[in-house]
């Protein structure tokens, strides 16, 4: 455990001076994990893939952690585990004790009434936790607005403002809870929007500035690729991309069905499937700089 977590701090490292950043891709399914499997060794590059607390109940802390290292070892790709949004301390240490190398604890969402001591508190217990295995630990003051899906209304960036980062509020944080990954709120909304998102790149150079652990952007799908170019630059390490997956298996999945309605194979089915996702992941893959910096 503290051997793949070592490397995935170098895999920081090495994002951050050589100005490119690592996808965390989500998996709902075996299917979703090959397609990013077979897009890291195309692109020969680093992957993250990640897990909600919904997949972990759906498919088990234990056996993802397995069916990685089983895809990791046969494909000979560096691929690491985020455990994405973990809604208390107590998920946190699951996903610690199983070997994540990454553990996201995100108390203000899983309660947004949450007070700032409180989120302080419950982060430095997972940040103490992690020491056992030296999993990197991000977090974040704030409230993140949106949800993983496709949304129709338009995003109200009035409102949306006021749960922003602030270079002050993030370097307190930072030195109150001693986390390896601020998680920065700067116009990136979970979920896909009919218009697309805008980044507020000099907050970010900000934020940048005032701290010196690594930075992560959350709702990266619908995300113009060219913010993805310059968040890079600037110094972001990892971007987490999930809807843009799922539109393409979902989309993808439902033209193959028309296509062929007397076919009950499901294995026959999921190809073209698994080949659409694989091309989102690919294209993430480009415009965050991550092709051809895999280290094996």
């Amino acid at each position: 455990m503290r051997e793949n977590s070592a490397a995935a701090r170098e895999l920081m490292k090495r994002a951050r001076a050589e100005k490119f950043a690592v996808g965390a891709f989500n998996l709902d399914n075996q299917e979703t994990l090959k397609a990013v499997v077979r897009a890291a060794l195309a692109k020969k590059s680093p992957v993250l893939v990640e897990v909600s607390q919904g997949e972990v109940e759906a498919m088990g802390m234990d056996n993802i952690r397995d069916m990685v290292d089983n895809y990791k070892s046969l494909a000979g790709i560096e691929m690491y585990i985020n455990l994405d949004h973990s809604p208390s301390v107590e998920a946190a240490i699951a996903g610690i004790e199983a070997g994540y190398e990454f553990i996201h604890i995100d108390v203000s969402q899983a309660k947004h009434e949450a007070t700032d001591e409180e989120i302080i508190n419950e982060t430095l217990r997972v940040v103490e936790y992690a020491k056992l295995t030296g999993a990197l630990v991000e977090s974040e003051p704030h409230y993140f607005g949106g949800s993983s899906n496709m949304h129709k209304e338009k995003i109200n960036y009035e409102e949306i403002k006021k749960t922003f980062s602030t270079p002050e509020n993030a370097r307190q944080f930072v030195e109150m809870t001693g986390i390896d990954t601020f998680a920065a709120a700067i116009g990136n909304l979970h979920g896909k929007y009919p218009v697309p998102k805008i980044l507020d790149l000099n907050l970010l150079k900000q934020i940048r500035e005032v701290i010196d652990c690594n930075i992560s952007l959350h709702g990266g799908s619908g995300t113009p690729e060219h913010y993805f170019v310059e968040a890079a630059k600037i110094g972001v390490s990892k971007v987490n991309i999930n809807s843009d997956l799922r539109i393409a298996f979902r989309n993808t999945l439902e033209k193959v069905l028309r296509e062929h309605p007397d076919e009950y194979a499901v294995i026959k089915l999921m190809g073209e499937v698994i080949d659409a996702v694989q091309e989102a992941v690919e294209s993430k893959i480009d415009a965050l700089g991550s092709a051809g910096k895999t280290i094996i």
